[in-house]
Formats: structure tokens, C-alpha cells, sequence
């Protein structure tokens, strides 16, 4: 009879090192660490806001509900953020035509240029990364992570 495989034994198996990479990839100081990266010259657009920013980008109109649930930051703070960046210029609210008691955030012009220009400094980061990769380790990682993106999400 084989014993139970306890998480101690698996510590080194491979699903074990994505949980522990995947830990660290999430963990608040590492986004905040990349978000002041992609930020650190927009004006408008700080660590706390960022992922706002780019949640109404993925997801426009948007009510601050909905947004909030997606990209894990409470209503009333996705409020606030996105209050923020109203001021400065980057998101507009409209009226929400399936219900008069709400509003839809999308980004205005100048919010579409400041998230692109966060995208571009991530795609650039990225790419001074992998170019320390060959051409095959770089498609393949790619290949991997959206198969594993795809099976984490809520959808699959």
C-alpha cells in the first residue's frame, strides 16, 4: 500500500514551484514594485491607481461594481481611485442606460494614451527579459502561461 503524498514531499514538484512563483508574482510588494515602473512618469497615475486604470481599459463601460469585483480592490476604494483619476482627466463617467441609478467609467483620450504607454514599458520589461532566453524558451513560457491563465480564470 502506498503511503499518502504529503505537501512536504511535494515541495519540489513542479506544480509546488508555479504555487510558489505564482506567491511571489502576486504578492502586493511585487505589483507595486511594477506599477510604480509603468507609472513612474504619467501624470495622474500612481501604484493604487494603475490597476484601476487598466481594469476600465480591459473591461469599458464599466461600473465601479463590477470593476471593483474584477480587479480585487473594494468598491469604495475603486470609487475613490477612479474619482482620482477623473480629476485628472484620464477616466470620464457616463449614465448607465440598464440602470439610472448608476454610472459607467471609461477611459477619455488622455487615459488611452497613458495606459498604452504603461503597456509598451511592461511589453519592453518583458522583452529585455526574455531576451536573455532563447526564441524557443521564450514562445514556450508565452505558450504555458496563457494554458495555465486560461484554467486559473473563473470562466474555464
Amino acid at each position: 500500500m502506498r503511503a499518502a503524498c504529503t505537501y512536504t514531499d511535494r515541495v519540489y514538484s513542479a506544480a509546488a514551484r508555479v504555487e510558489a512563483a505564482l506567491g511571489l508574482l502576486l504578492r502586493r510588494s511585487t505589483r507595486a514594485h511594477l506599477y510604480d515602473d509603468l507609472v513612474s512618469d504619467l501624470g495622474g497615475v500612481d501604484e493604487t491607481t494603475y490597476p484601476v486604470l487598466s481594469g476600465i481599459a480591459r473591461m469599458e463601460p464599466v461600473s465601479s461594481t463590477r470593476l471593483a469585483d474584477e480587479i480585487g480592490i473594494d468598491r469604495t476604494a475603486t470609487t475613490r481611485y477612479a474619482a482620482r483619476l477623473e480629476k485628472a482627466g484620464l477616466v470620464a463617467r457616463e449614465p448607465d442606460p440598464g440602470d439610472a441609478r448608476s454610472t459607467l467609467l471609461r477611459l477619455t483620450d488622455e487615459g488611452r494614451a497613458a495606459i498604452d504607454s504603461a503597456r509598451r514599458r511592461l511589453v519592453d520589461r518583458l522583452d529585455e527579459i526574455v531576451a536573455e532566453w532563447t526564441p524557443l524558451e521564450a514562445e514556450l513560457f508565452a505558450t504555458v502561461l496563457e494554458h495555465l491563465v486560461a484554467k486559473l480564470r473563473p470562466e474555464s
